[in-house]
């Protein structure tokens, strides 16, 4: 559902025109029905917002048909119920089980507007995966749907959201999805790694500097706070920001103003911080390495980026999509991954997450000597299960051995060897032939193959 084109549908007995007007000033196309038969008509045409006004007059006996309504896809419902019908069982068991929203009547129209923008960007958001430029967050697990869904949640509002979660998940993607989906999507999204910047210029960084505050500043440089104004910013592995950087960081979080190195003058600055972690953070602020009052400003809202291996089938899913991205670079045509590749995948552990599922992916892009990628390509041999064997080769390994150990127990004597087989030294010569046995029971102890 483009965001230029955002369609309400009004299910209500009686329309409130107050409400209209205010939504259609918003940039929705109402359609009023008055049915819930003529709503699903309506549903043929476009994806939708709805509008369920059970208190303009829905009777306990029409619910049934209202649900059938509630039931189509590619939409999501706001519901409108009054205090008397929320207390009744069958109107609240509605509302739950269909509604991403409700609010009890006599509630401002601005309520009821902001509550459908929050519907719409979770229609969005169920439409298509998160996605910032070519890189897209891409899953169909129930851990993913649950992210999706926190996404939505946390894009309707301003506070500091919390994303924790190992090395290479794609805590970033996340965080520019959040704001993607935000109010403050047309301002600037500013990503720092607080654990690449040497611990000297974390500041400088941060808060920006004039021109001859430190040697080699020779020009005014605005910071990554200043430059994220009106929009995110998202400072990504917090846990390794040094004490005294997290002391700043803490104030301008209080007070919403920064100061440049080299000046006292006060600069108020509206950012929405977005901050993660691959460490433990709970843990460091228990030993100290983290301050506490700092992290309960940043973690007002939470969210927890699933490991690749808890993803289930998204594990290959996200590896022929990566196929897709990088099918270009290899010199011959990759047509997909062999069985035993997509064992492998799944097998293996994943320690880095997406981030090594690329890297291998577009590796064996790259390295793979045939039409299909296989478990080697991806250096993940050891995770496929070896290919299968006759039952005469099992014979043959079987044989092989026991003759190897007789053999050996009698010190290469082949007359006991051979006795203790049940079979003649003539056959026992003849067996050590077919296995490319040597015979060591010569006189001078040398090694020669039998023939």
């Amino acid at each position: 559902m483009d965001s230029h084109q955002r369609s309400c549908l009004y299910l209500t007995r009686k329309a409130d025109d107050f409400l209209q007007q205010l939504l259609i000033a918003r940039g929705w196309t109402m359609t009023v029905v008055n049915a819930p038969a003529e709503a699903i008509k309506s549903f043929k045409k476009r994806p939708y917002v709805g509008i369920l006004d059970l208190s303009s007059g829905f009777a306990r006996e029409q619910l049934s048909a209202v649900e059938h309504c509630l039931l189509q896809p590619d939409g999501g419902w706001v519901a409108l119920a009054s205090a008397e019908q929320m207390r009744e069982p069958l109107f609240r068991r509605l509302v739950a089980k269909y509604c991403l929203d409700y609010l009890v009547t006599r509630v401002s129209g601005d309520a009821v507007a902001d509550a459908i923008d929050r519907a719409h960007r979770m229609v969005v958001l169920n439409q298509s995966p998160p996605s910032l430029g070519t890189d897209t967050m891409v899953g169909s697990s129930d851990a993913m749907e649950h992210l999706f869904r926190n996404i939505a949640k946390v894009s309707s509002t301003t506070a500091p959201v919390f994303i924790s979660g190992e090395s290479g998940t794609g805590k970033e993607l996340t965080a520019a999805a959040i704001h993607q989906n935000s109010g403050r999507r047309d301002h600037p999204f500013v990503a720092i790694n607080c654990g690449a910047i040497p611990h000297a210029l974390v500041q400088s960084e941060l808060y920006g500097y004039e021109r001859g505050a430190f040697t080699g500043a020779h020009e005014r440089r605005a910071g990554k706070i200043e430059s994220a104004h009106k929009g995110t910013l998202f400072l990504d592995e917090i846990g390794d920001l040094p004490m005294d950087s997290q002391a700043s960081l803490l104030r301008f979080l209080q007070e919403g103003q920064i100061e440049r190195l080299g000046s006292s003058t006060p600069i108020n600055v509206d950012v929405r911080v977005i901050s993660a972690t691959h460490v433990d953070i709970d843990a460091a602020v228990r030993a100290g390495r983290f301050r506490s009052d700092l992290f309960h400003r940043l973690c007002v809202l939470r969210i927890d980026e699933p490991p690749l291996r808890a993803r289930g089938r998204d594990i290959e899913l996200l590896a022929n999509h990566m196929l897709e991205r990088f099918r270009d670079e290899g010199s011959r045509r990759i047509s997909g991954f062999s069985s035993g590749a997509i064992e492998a995948l799944y097998n293996y552990d994943w320690p880095g997450n997406v981030r090594e599922l690329i890297n291998r992916v577009r590796r064996a892009v790259v390295m793979a000597e045939g039409r299909v990628i296989t478990a080697d390509d991806l250096e993940l041999t050891q995770w496929a299960t070896p290919r299968p064997i006759t039952l005469a080769e099992a014979r043959d390994v079987a044989e092989q051995a026991a003759i190897q150990k007789a053999l050996r127990r009698h010190r290469n004597r082949l007359n006991d060897a051979a006795q203790e087989l049940g079979i003649s030294r003539v056959t026992l010569y003849r067996l050590m032939g077919g296995q490319r046995i040597r015979d060591t029971s010569s006189a001078d102890g040398d090694l020669r193959p039998v023939a």
